[in-house]
């Protein structure tokens, strides 16, 4: 079982950092093409995807943002962050079997709201920039430890 802690706002110190890493699957293709309602075939056609820019099918850009969310979410700041904005920039595609690592570091805490601002930067196996960006979140106040939930088996079909 896996423990997520949080870091509360007046715990986190500028320019300190935590990493969040998921593979593509098709099965998380799919799976998020039914979810988000993306169904452009440049994510879910083969045939389609090879007359592509790409040459091959890519993840939809908000999976890997979506990763974004998720290391906010569990990791840093962690439980009981509250969400408020995202600037993205997507500079490459990612691929099936493309493994991401998030890496998101305190830039500003804001005081008065107890506002933090975190660079955000996405990249893949090769260390090469897919996605980047801030996020701005509200910080925990209390301190939280608690074990990650188990999420069910999910089948397509």
């Amino acid at each position: 079982m896996t423990t997520l802690v949080n870091r509360t706002f007046d715990e986190l110190q500028i320019g300190e950092s935590a990493t969040f890493s998921k593979t593509l699957t098709e099965k998380e293709l799919v799976l998020f093409a039914a979810v988000s309602g993306d169904v452009n075939p440049v994510h879910l056609d083969a045939e389609f995807a090879k007359t592509s820019m790409f040459g091959e099918r890519i993840a939809h850009g908000m999976w890997s943002g979506s990763l974004i969310s998720a290391a906010l979410a569990t990791v840093l700041p962690g439980p009981g962050t509250i969400y408020l904005g995202q600037s993205l920039k997507f500079r490459r595609p990612v691929k099936l079997g493309d493994e991401l690592t998030v890496q998101l570091t305190v830039q500003e805490k804001k005081e008065d709201k107890k506002f933090v601002v975190l660079d955000c930067v996405v990249t893949n196996q090769n260390g090469d920039k897919v996605v980047t960006g801030t996020a701005e979140v509200i910080a925990p106040s209390e301190k939280a430890e608690l074990t990650a939930p188990n999420l069910p088996e999910i089948q397509i079909g």
